[in-house]
């Protein structure tokens, strides 16, 4: 494949992704980004044995990029998943003040 092609399926990904994502309701947001986030776990094995075969100075630069991105994108994951799920835990009541 050329570049023209590759680079055409790259932004039309990006048009399909977004059009999903924006169609996904609040209440099913949560587990698919549980989801997500495993995946990204896989992810970030991934790019720790691809970089562990790296044979020469860019590949290996090439792969402590991709297992810094990967390690951001799935702790962020965790931290917005986590604070969806504080969105849906009842509030406490605040305690009532004794008059004296």
């Amino acid at each position: 494949m050329d570049a023209i092609s590759i680079l055409t399926i790259f932004v039309l990904s990006i048009f399909v992704g977004i059009e999903v994502v924006s169609k996904v309701s609040a209440v099913l947001h949560t587990p698919l980004m549980s989801g997500a986030n495993a995946i990204h776990g896989v992810v970030l094995v991934g790019a720790i044995l691809v970089t562990g075969k790296a044979d020469d100075g860019i590949q290996l630069w090439l792969g402590l990029a991709a297992i810094v991105l990967a390690a951001i994108n799935m702790v962020g994951g965790f931290v917005v998943t986590d604070r969806m799920l504080e969105m849906f835990k009842p509030k406490p009541k605040a305690k009532e003040e004794v008059s004296s």
